[in-house]
């Protein structure tokens, strides 16, 4: 029999990276917020990789932190190791990754969970959600305690029915052996919602103290200080070192001896898993041409002698595993401390949520995270963010927050998951972007502070430092575009010589010759320095803005172009089935995903230009016939 346990504005089930992001904006933002999770001592677990950041997800991190979120926060306080990568390429493609203390992170996240005011975590396994006509009210959990709430944000993880896999061994469980969520996985069908079976998988653990370092190449962290956050001024100095090794004939040769053993090609595996980061079983048959494959060994803490093998991702039975490590140089006498695992989970069809996450068929129900079909920390905090959000503005009767694919990348994100769907495992990528140039790692808080500011989330003082960033940026490249040099100038011909690009022979503009690809923001200070000392901040603004003026105007114009096609509003009540020049499978598609404008139904699969022409006319028609009535 249960019992009433309380009552929330907002519930959220799970405390991995989306739960933590979405409990603490809804209880940020003011609403009453209950935090369920399975169990206590795996708040913002890292199941996998203990690292943050890379190329795209980094970009995400920075979008999170402008936007009010505690991601890069945490891992600017618990980081063992920072690096921007892609350096040698452009600004669009640059990306802040750090290794973070896995049991750091985790302490230092449910420590601000547990002080921050409006929200309470709590230990439980919810095994059903309460459900009034077609509203979903609040949660019960398997003690039969019942919580009501105004919204509740489902992120459950890999924990819906999960299932690990080594060899031939298979068992119910959630990531590292931690209990299952059956029940609700049960409900959710039950509800009426199509889920699908999705895989991932880690790799083997080892002790460091058995490892050779000498036989294997060092990865330093970056000298200078970097962080995610905007707002972290001191930076830790202490980093450890990873280490690179490779893979071999040898390493290679035991594997496919050893597929006949490998749950993925036995058909033990049902589950579809990630193509951006596959097995190494899966790496060495797809590129069988390839003679060696990069693993890099990453420390999980700085109190711990456990290293992470990344690179090796394997389901392989546990001796093959040793084997494939100890044929490694640097690995000949290592031991293993945890093997690899697959592990098998319930997602649901991301289509069937609307773009503030919320699902089509419940009301007041969110998802958020790997329950969506997303692979990645990353991922799954910036879904939490946006549903704890949306599910905080719709308690408090406000619009959702729906950020577009020109504003961020966390608005190409969830575009892609409720317009397109997954079949996979969805990883974000540079490439997914078509603004990437816009959507830079450095401009983060240009194009989404105003946003947290305008939610509750950025803080007045931080808006204050914010909008006096962005005065300087403007002021200094005004002074920048307005300063004319002339040849006969004592420094610039100096400057110009030293880094051999032409000398001047007659009047240009300060900004012209910033566009030249040799001369950087150092060079300008000394040809024709600021009224005052810029931080740097300032001044890799006015640089980037200034060099790429070109190619961010033209961004800028599609993105113009394309925001005419999202106003274009389609009610949501539209029956397709009605549209009779529209293709079938139009139709179909339509009917399902619902877009709420012209611009989302022109990027679903399988809707061609000629059938959004024909909806356009048919809109114009219903648009005449409603404002009759």
């Amino acid at each position: 029999m249960g019992y009433e346990a309380g009552s929330y504005d907002v519930i959220v089930i799970g405390a991995g990276h989306a739960g933590c992001e979405a409990a603490l904006a809804a209880a940020r933002m003011g609403c009453s917020t209950l935090l369920l999770t399975i169990n206590l001592d795996a708040v913002a677990y890292m199941p996998c990789n203990p690292s943050v950041g890379g190329p795209a997800k980094g970009h995400v991190v920075r979008e999170l932190d402008a936007l009010g979120g505690e991601m890069g926060r945490n891992t600017d306080k618990t980081y063992i190791q920072m690096r921007m990568l892609n350096t040698g390429k452009g600004p669009a493609v640059h990306a802040l990754r750090a290794q973070a203390d896995k049991f750091a992170y985790q302490h230092e996240m449910k420590k601000t969970i547990e002080n921050t005011p409006n929200l309470q975590l709590r230990q439980g396994m919810v095994d059903e959600l309460i459900v009034n006509n077609g509203v979903c009210e609040g949660v019960i959990t398997q003690t039969g305690a019942e919580y009501r709430a105004k919204a509740v944000v489902l992120t459950t993880g890999t924990y819906l029915r999960g299932k690990i896999i080594i060899g031939d061994l298979q068992y119910e469980s959630g990531p590292n052996n931690m209990r299952a969520s059956v029940k609700l996985a049960q409900n959710l069908k039950e509800l009426g919602f199509e889920l699908v079976r999705f895989k991932t998988g880690t790799p083997p653990r080892v002790h460091k103290n058995t490892i050779d370092f000498d036989k294997m190449e060092i990865q330093p962290g970056d000298p200078e200080p970097r962080a995610f956050s905007y707002e972290t001024t001191e930076t830790i100095k202490d980093q450890l070192p990873c280490w690179l090794t490779y893979t071999n004939e040898e390493t290679h040769e035991l594997i496919n001896s050893n597929l006949h053993r490998a749950p993925m090609y036995s058909g033990a595996i049902e589950g579809t898993g990630p193509r951006y980061c596959p097995s190494i079983e899966d790496k060495v048959v797809r590129f069988n041409d390839k003679p060696r494959h990069q693993i890099f060994l990453e420390p999980e803490g700085r109190n711990t002698e456990e290293m992470y093998v990344q690179g090796l991702s394997t389901s392989l039975p546990e001796e093959v595993q040793l084997g494939m490590l100890r044929s490694m140089a640097g690995m000949e006498k290592v031991e293993m401390m945890r093997a690899g695992y697959a592990i098998e989970y319930d997602s649901i069809v991301p289509t069937q949520l609307w773009p503030s996450l919320e699902t089509k068929r419940l009301e007041g129900l969110f998802t958020a995270g790997q329950i969506n079909g997303t692979s990645g920390y990353e991922e799954a905090a910036a879904q939490g963010l946006m549903a704890g959000i949306n599910a905080a503005r719709k308690v408090q009767g406000k619009e959702p927050v729906i950020l577009g694919r020109g504003d961020a990348y966390i608005g190409v994100l969830i575009d892609d998951l409720v317009t397109k769907g997954t079949s996979e495992p969805y990883r974000l990528l540079t490439s997914r972007a078509e603004y990437r140039l816009l959507l830079r790692h450095d401009n983060a808080d240009l194009r989404l502070t105003d946003i947290g500011y305008e939610i509750g989330l950025i803080s007045e003082e931080r808006y204050q430092r914010f909008t006096k960033k962005r005065a300087l940026v403007e002021q200094e490249k005004e002074r920048i575009e307005n300063t004319r040099i002339r040849p006969d100038h004592p420094e610039v011909q100096a400057v110009l010589r030293e880094v051999g690009t032409p000398e001047l022979t007659e009047v240009i503009g300060l900004d012209q010759l910033l566009r030249r690809p040799e001369i950087t923001y150092a060079h300008i200070e000394r040809i024709s320095p600021a009224p005052e000392e810029l931080p740097a901040e300032v001044k890799e603004q006015v640089e980037i803005q200034i060099k790429y003026d070109g190619y961010i105007r033209k961004s800028l114009q599609q993105v113009e172009r394309m925001k005419k096609v999202e106003e274009r509003r389609i009610p949501t009540d539209i029956d397709y089935h009605l549209i009779s020049g529209m293709s079938k499978e139009a139709r179909e598609k339509m009917s399902k995903i619902r877009p709420l404008n012209i611009g989302q139904a022109s990027r679903i699969s399988g809707v061609n230009p000629a059938d959004i022409s024909v909806l356009m006319v048919y809109l114009e028609q219903y648009n005449r016939v409603a404002s009759k009535v």
